[in-house]
């Protein structure tokens, strides 16, 4: 069962005031922090989906073992970069790890800890939860696509968390990383003294 994962780096940074993936993060940016973690779990395959400063974003990670696709309709939204990368995916690919590209906090043990509970469940959603506060990255069966293209962009993927909770898993860690991500200057202030 191959698990792909798609990390979303298309937004436009407007409550940053500058592209906020392309901020120092260690001795990384922030973009190329996220991408490694990803590529460091058990995930199969990676997609960056761009959108926002393409070029820059992408001389970051070009050496990096990813697939990378500008959505060129990245102003919609969120929900349209994971539409985009939905379609952009390989055919043999079972379930999609949804990755924010603003959460460099989340180690691959996480992300490996929702891949396990996806293969070994059998449930189509797995969703990470701190003290039992749902977070991110979700990890989504691509028998959901179809019902993910027609989704509104003001529900965003959670719509389809929400339409089957019987069919969601959620996978305590124990790691809050997983309910924060980088919007503004104080975010990434709390977020770098964090690390």
């Amino acid at each position: 069962m191959l698990i792909g994962a798609i990390i979303l780096a298309a937004g436009e940074s407007k409550r940053m005031g500058k592209p906020k993936l392309l901020l120092p993060f260690g001795d990384k940016t922030i973009v190329e922090t996220v991408v490694t973690n990803v590529i460091q779990s058990k995930a199969d395959e990676a997609l960056v989906v761009l959108g926002a400063d393409p070029e820059k974003i992408e001389e970051k990670i070009e050496d990096l073992p990813v697939t990378i696709t500008v959505n060129p309709h990245y102003k919609k939204g969120m929900l349209s970069s994971v539409q985009w990368g939905l379609n952009a995916i390989p055919e043999n690919i079972r379930g999609v790890l949804v990755c924010l590209g603003d959460q460099p906090s989340i180690p691959p043990s996480v992300m490996d800890k929702v891949i396990e509970a996806f293969k070994s469940s059998k449930k189509g959603i797995v969703v990470p939860a701190f003290k039992k506060n749902r977070g991110h990255p979700v990890l989504i069966d691509v028998k959901y696509r179809k019902e993910i293209e027609d989704l509104s962009p003001d529900v965003g993927l959670r719509g389809i968390v929400y339409n089957h909770p019987g069919d969601t898993l959620e996978v305590e860690v124990d790691t809050p990383a997983v309910l924060r991500d980088i919007d503004n200057p104080n975010d990434y202030k709390k977020e770098t003294e964090n690390k």
